[in-house]
């Protein structure tokens, strides 16, 4: 009888103790879990924050790739302009020597005018080369006016090859003592029209003051050109006083 109640009570005891470590095995068990589902959630949120940043890279690469293939096109412009305005210099230089010599070939026809005139000389050759030298001066001059506007061209494309370098700078130069006139005023949308365009050497994004009598009334930036007018919106916290038609704009 004794035995059996010391195998009962053993029996018990056992059954106490199995169910102590049930308790705590449990327990690790739930942990372990928990701490699972934190690593799953854990990877999950790496997972994307390494997706997002793969997609801004690409994005950020893409848009790298097409700037530097503006910028690239922009720049062989330029060199383009470049090459051109120094022909046309050089086509300049060489109507410039042959005016030069077409003027002598004429001073010395008039001197042997002079001298042989008594003697009833013909003046037909005379007027040829009076003929000739009008030719090349006109010649001449349509070589000037073509370096005019080549040199335009590269002075717009150095600042556009400057914008696309610095997108944020104020690194458009306008031609020194640059100066005109508003024509037209909108205060409902901040923008002027002004009587100076391309022809003047006006160029987009440049920055010119508004003035009347003397006073500062607000700083504008230019966003279209056209031959002899451009357009321009009024620079925000830079208007100091309401725009009018006849104020104004130097550079």
């Amino acid at each position: 009888m004794l035995i059996r109640i010391c195998l009962i009570a053993a029996i018990v005891l056992s059954l106490g103790v199995a169910g102590v470590n049930f308790f705590k095995v449990k327990d690790q068990i739930t942990t372990t879990i928990g701490e699972r589902d934190q690593n799953a959630r854990d990877r999950d949120s790496e997972r994307t924050q390494k997706m997002a940043a793969l997609k801004d890279a690409k994005d950020t690469h893409t848009k790298l790739t097409a700037t530097t293939a503006e910028l690239t096109a922009t720049k062989a412009e330029r060199d383009t302009a470049v090459a051109t305005a120094a022909d046309a210099t050089k086509r300049a230089d060489a109507d410039d020597a042959a005016l030069k010599k077409v003027t002598d070939e004429r001073d010395d026809a008039q001197n042997q005018l002079a001298a042989w005139k008594a003697l009833g000389i013909p003046i037909e050759s005379i007027r040829d080369t009076l003929a000739s030298i009008k030719t090349v001066s006109e010649e001449r001059d349509t070589v000037e006016a073509e370096n005019k506007i080549l040199n335009r061209q590269v002075v717009r494309l150095n600042n556009r090859i400057a914008q696309i370098i610095d997108p944020e700078g104020n690194n458009v130069e306008l031609p020194e003592g640059l100066t005109g006139k508003v024509l037209v005023t909108d205060p409902r949308y901040g923008f002027v029209v002004l009587n100076i365009g391309d022809k003047q050497g006006v160029l987009e994004d440049g920055q010119m003051l508004v003035n009347r009598n003397g006073k500062l009334i607000a700083k504008v930036k230019i966003k279209s050109v056209q031959q002899d007018r451009s357009i321009a919106n009024v620079m925000p916290g830079w208007s100091l006083g309401d725009i009018m038609e006849g104020d104004q704009v130097l550079y």
